[in-house]
């Protein structure tokens, strides 16, 4: 079977398309045959080993967001059965999916009958491949942590893939959103998905004077956005930090988080126990994702390109044949 794999070194450079054998499901186990695949961040960071030791070990298949077919199961198998359409979760007992575990990007996959969940049927491959880790990740921040209900007022940061799922729920919940972005066109787009306000943050970098008292903030960017946020954020309001594409050492005025009880709730995907009711109101309320663009198997190096440039609104995607 054909898969991507990063070896020899740490470097980008170094990802290529190879041949290893076809695997055999065991007791409990699943073989997945891959139907796409989506792009987070993450999948930038780590052919430079970005997260040290805990990004594995090489050869390495990246990607840790996919949908596949269930081609074959093994013994005593009762979560899933042939045909079935899946995600893998993006964690597995406890390791993620492309670093240190091997990832979606190859043909076939195998994995533990607890490490998939059944995908709604109105959704794409395309569409289903970018819940894993965007998707959740959103949930957790909005749903799970944030707690958010009908008439809360919700700031999301950018235009990516997480963001777009963050609006998504916090609308779904009944909540009042509004969108921070570089690009007044993607700030628009925002709109049309039911943002009810925006502000473009490179034509007004101090935003956080004009946007004031939300219940919960999405913070995509990290160093440079965090202390911003905490002056955005209402007293008693809730930080959710979810991004650190700005960096990762921010300097933040601890007095006024401690006076106003602001909570500061680092977002780390989440579980398979928050995955599935996710799917489930997914299914219900016919949502869909946000897909930018999507790329033949064999451009993962150009789709990797298109990410870093940071051009795409919504998720980027690769169809597997």
């Amino acid at each position: 079977m054909k898969v991507w794999q990063l070896a020899g070194e740490w470097s980008i450079e170094r990802l290529a398309i190879v041949e290893r054998p076809q695997p055999r499901p065991g007791p409990g186990q699943v073989l997945l045959r891959m139907k796409a695949a989506s792009l987070n961040y993450r999948d930038l960071l780590v052919p430079r080993r970005g997260y040290g030791e805990l990004t594995g070990e090489l050869p390495l298949v990246p990607l840790s967001d996919g949908v596949g077919e269930v081609l074959e199961v093994g013994a005593g198998v009762t979560r899933v059965a042939q045909g079935d359409r899946v995600c893998p979760a993006f964690f597995q007992a406890g390791k993620s999916l492309g670093g240190p575990l091997d990832g979606v990007m190859q043909e076939l996959v195998l994995l533990d009958e607890r490490g998939v969940c059944k995908v709604p049927e109105h959704l794409s491959d395309e569409e289903a491949a970018t819940l894993p880790c965007a998707a959740l990740t959103a949930w957790s921040a909005v749903v799970v942590e944030g707690r958010t209900r009908p008439g809360d007022t919700v700031l999301v940061q950018g235009t990516g893939g997480v963001s777009l799922f963050a609006l998504q729920f916090a609308r779904l919940c009944g909540a009042r959103v509004t969108v921070a972005s570089g690009s007044d066109a993607k700030l628009e787009r925002a709109r049309a998905l039911g943002a009810e306000r925006g502000i473009n943050y490179r034509a007004t970098p101090e935003w956080s004077r004009q946007l004031r008292g939300f219940d919960l903030v999405v913070d995509i960017g990290g160093a440079q956005s965090l202390p911003q946020s905490a002056r955005a954020v209402r007293a008693g309001g809730i930080v959710c930090l979810i991004g650190v594409v700005s960096g990762q050492t921010a300097e933040l005025p601890l007095g006024p988080v401690v006076t106003r009880r602001v909570r500061l709730q680092g977002i780390s995907v989440g579980s398979r126990e928050d995955f599935e009711p996710m799917l489930r109101a997914v299914g219900q309320h016919r949502l869909r994702p946000v897909v930018d663009r999507v790329f033949g198997f064999e451009e993962l190096r150009a789709a990797l390109d298109y990410l870093a440039s940071g051009a795409h609104f919504g998720k980027i995607c690769l169809r597997i044949p």
